[in-house]
């Protein structure tokens, strides 16, 4: 065997430049490129070796390692898990502040490369700057603290082991069922080690990504459990999407009748008018989904997780006898409900599935149309409130759908934007909507659209963020700027944090802690508080504007539309500031969601919250399955 000798940083570069991913017989490849930061502990490794081989491997430049992560999983969500950038930092902060984009990138089941420098191996100068010393071990960093966010940890402590752990890394970025954040740590002193790296290991290598079918026996019960059902439901996930099986479900439903909700990650699974789609569902789901829901006698889950938000906090499925079967190429996602579990890729079940006879009756249909129609209406109206002085949310998002027309994007993560939105935005295309709801992380917005606008560089891309979020992570605007990634980002002011506001408000909290606010050394309570205004002490647009961006200003959404039109045409990254009432929001059409509340308190309002929850949580129930 033929063997060349490199450090392990230059032969784990050449050997990610040479990855690709095939299915159905599309061959692509795998890592867009590196993002990094560098410090003493990956300049000379990693830093060298990217340098030596930037001619197959592009290297990017971020400003916060947190939301290099956040690029790569937007990236790797807009290609449908077939792609993702690696992400290097040095050791200390600059790793572990990739740590929250690891848990958001495993949590949404989406593949990112993680490689945070560490300490000496050799151990030769401990303690090292920005080592964490644990006195009854002398193996941990603090790149231990990966290891539950991560789908595969390694970490590398001979130049040789790269070989076996780059492999292993591969099989799971590449994995539709086990995939996530993989991190291999790397230590400064083995970054620059030399070894004999085998030829086979730096030649091009193409991953199979396969489709599949569920088993004969559980495909069986599946299509007898459908065959006896009268009131059907499809509840359809990010999995339907990563598996391009939208074109097999519509075929499905068009020939059954059978509705459909989609969660946060399967919306767009069928396009908004589709006759059989009900929207969301869930806590941030539609009144049509919702009433379909708790009136199911089955409820098939095709590629989704069944998180709080799409149960109801398991009180939404209503039905005495309603059965579930749970569609997913992931096992342990599959084993969920308590019903049938079908492990089988979306696109090949569903192909399946077209060939069993059935149909709903009409009056099903004509409830589902009826509830759809009623939506709808609500919709319109949320679209066009006239609210004043301050404009409501659900106009911005309404002005955004029109502006985004068939082709452009919206990308939102965090605060009451991303419940409004699975409510209203109306998905014309599977792709057209990026809201990151796994983990719902302030921040992701203005990086994870640089991430879709990296994976579809032809399409408009408009990032929805709240004055919250946007404080969070502002400096990505200049990563944007330098990489000439062109986004139209919305920043809808609100004062705060409206979203848990809201919340706090229903549990009898006032909105403590909640709203901008000049300190008074006192509580901050929404009826007391003297409020920062923004618009005159806080100029958040001005910031956006030192940042590199071109600001816009909107009062009304007249404006706002004006401000679109001029931002779309634009080749600059624009930011238009918007202000909006913090206290107007959508509360039709969502389910209950249960939220822990204090069993005893000094303060009436919490204790009827408490009374209240009491009740609701009467309606939970255990899904066991027959």
């Amino acid at each position: 065997m033929s063997t060349t000798r490199l450090t392990m940083s230059q032969a784990l570069v050449r050997f990610l430049a040479v990855q690709y991913v095939e299915r159905d017989g599309v061959e692509e490849r795998f890592f867009g490129g590196v993002f990094g930061i560098f410090g003493h502990g990956n300049v000379a490794g990693i830093g060298q070796a990217l340098y030596q081989y930037r001619d197959s491997m592009p290297f990017h430049q971020a400003r916060n390692e947190q939301a290099m992560v956040h690029i790569a999983s937007g990236y790797a969500r807009m290609r449908d898990r077939l792609g993702t950038f690696a992400c290097t930092s040095s050791i200390g902060p600059g790793a572990t502040n990739m740590i929250t984009g690891a848990a958001l990138a495993t949590i949404n089941r989406l593949p990112v490369l993680l490689l945070p420098g560490d300490v000496f191996a050799s151990r030769r100068s401990d303690p090292v700057l920005q080592q964490l010393e644990v006195p009854s071990r002398g193996d941990v960093t603090v790149n231990d603290a990966f290891i539950p966010v991560s789908r595969y940890f390694d970490r590398i402590t001979r130049a040789e082991q790269i070989v076996p752990a780059a492999l292993a890394a591969m099989r799971v970025l590449t994995s539709p069922a086990e995939t996530g954040a993989v991190t291999l740590a790397l230590p400064q002193d083995v970054q620059t080690e030399a070894f004999e790296a085998p030829g086979e290991f730096l030649e091009k290598r193409v991953w199979h990504i396969g489709r599949p079918g569920p088993d004969a026996r559980a495909f069986a019960s599946l299509a007898e459990l459908l065959r006896s059902s009268r009131r059907p439901l499809i509840v359809a996930g990010g999995g339907v999407i990563y598996s391009r099986a939208t074109a097999s479900l519509r075929r499905f439903v068009e020939s059954t009748g059978i509705p459909v909700a989609e969660t946060q990650a399967g919306k767009g699974a069928l396009p908004w008018d589709h006759p059989s789609s009900l929207g969301g569902i869930g806590v941030t789901g539609t009144a049509a989904a919702n009433a379909i829901a708790a009136a199911a006698d089955l409820v098939i889950g095709i590629g989704t997780r069944w998180s709080d938000f799409t149960t109801g906090s398991h009180a939404l499925f209503a039905q005495a006898s309603v059965r579930f079967a749970s569609v997913n190429v992931a096992e342990f996602d599959a084993g969920k409900m308590g019903g049938l579990a079908v492990v089988g890729d979306a696109l090949a079940t569903l192909d399946l599935l077209s060939l069993v006879e059935y149909r709903v009756d009409d009056g099903y249909l004509a409830e589902t149309a009826r509830l759809k129609a009623d939506w709808n209406r609500l919709v319109d109206r949320a679209y066009s409130l006239a609210h004043a002085p301050l404009p409501a949310q659900s106009e911005v998002i309404g002005a955004v759908n029109e502006a985004a027309g068939a082709d452009g994007i919206v990308v939102c993560a965090a605060g009451s934007m991303p419940g409004e939105l699975h409510k209203l935005w109306r998905a014309r295309d599977p792709k057209q909507y990026h809201v990151e709801y796994g983990y719902s992380c302030m921040g992701y917005e203005i990086p994870g659209g640089i991430g879709v606008k990296l994976a579809a560089p032809t399409r408009p891309v408009f990032v929805l963020v709240g004055d919250g979020s946007y404080l969070m992570m502002p400096s990505e605007i200049v990563t944007a700027v330098v990489e000439r990634t062109k986004l139209v980002i919305v920043l809808v002011d609100n004062e705060g944090y409206a979203s848990i506001g809201a919340l706090s408000r229903s549990l009898g909290l006032d909105g403590f802690g909640t709203r901008y606010v000049y300190s008074s050394g006192r509580p901050a309570l929404d009826s007391e508080a003297e409020p920062v205004a923004h618009l005159t002490d806080v100029k958040l647009g001005a910031n956006a504007g030192t940042l590199g961006a071109s600001v816009l200003r909107a009062k009304t959404i007249d404006e706002l539309r004006e401000a679109l039109k001029t931002a779309s045409k634009s080749d600059e990254l624009t930011v238009i500031h918007i202000a909006v009432d913090r206290y107007e929001g959508v509360e039709a059409g969502g389910a209950w969601w249960d939220v822990a509340t204090p069993e005893v308190a000094e303060t009436e309002n919490v204790r009827l919250a408490n009374e209240k929850r009491a009740e609701a949580r009467r309606r939970q129930r255990w899904h066991i399955g027959p």
